[in-house]
């Protein structure tokens, strides 16, 4: 049995739920109270020595990292249209998970955490960064359903939650109406779930 240990409004937890019912693969759910500092005892470091979350345990493997986490589910249940083999359409993907991995963090992951968990950011210079990436976003979008392919992959995934969440951080997603799009094209894939909305 598939082990998550992740938190409800982590977008990068929800990178991996969303993939899991994307898969309609069953999992245990183990939420890991960041708050509380439970991610920096030793028994979840022992599971991440970062103290990040989330950590998949599969039957006592150990996978790390939201996207790393995407890469091995993929593989492990054979699911060559969300990640492909053919050398290119692998590399399309990769430029998006970068993507989520640099751009998307320090825009809109940076932006909403400031918001949301007073981190000490500059939320200006994040909200710029948010409005340079959704207009590559959008023009890319501009004539296309998905990120990296012409069906939804691991590009998809990993991008969605953040741009979704954008607006927790203040970061407006009404002048990109091919981001806007596009999300409710990743909100309508059979067995989508969303995440939880952060309080404000």
């Amino acid at each position: 049995m598939l082990t998550l240990y992740d938190g409800e409004i982590s977008g990068h937890s929800h990178r991996v739920r969303l993939f899991l019912a994307l898969l309609a693969q069953p999992y245990q759910r183990v939420s890991v109270d960041l708050a509380g500092g439970e991610n920096r005892l030793p028994g979840y470091l022992e599971k991440n020595p970062f103290g990040q979350i989330p950590v998949l345990d599969d039957d006592g493997t150990l996978v790390r990292d939201s996207n790393a986490i995407l890469v091995y589910l993929a593989r492990k249940f054979q699911a060559d249209a969300w990640y492909p083999h053919e050398p290119l359409a692998m590399a399309r993907v990769h430029e998006w998970l970068a993507v989520a991995t640099l751009r998307i963090y320090n825009g809109p992951v940076k932006a909403r955490a400031v918001k949301i968990f007073g981190r000490p950011w500059d939320h200006d210079a994040a909200v710029k960064e948010s409005e340079d990436l959704l207009r590559i976003m959008d023009t890319h979008l501009s004539g296309r359903e998905w990120l990296a392919l012409d069906n939804a992959t691991l590009a998809d995934v990993s991008c969605y939650t953040y741009i979704a969440h954008a607006p927790e951080g203040d970061v407006s997603l009404a002048p990109y109406g091919a981001v806007r799009r596009w999300l409710e094209r990743v909100e309508a894939l059979p067995n989508f779930i969303p995440m939880k909305a952060s309080p404000t």
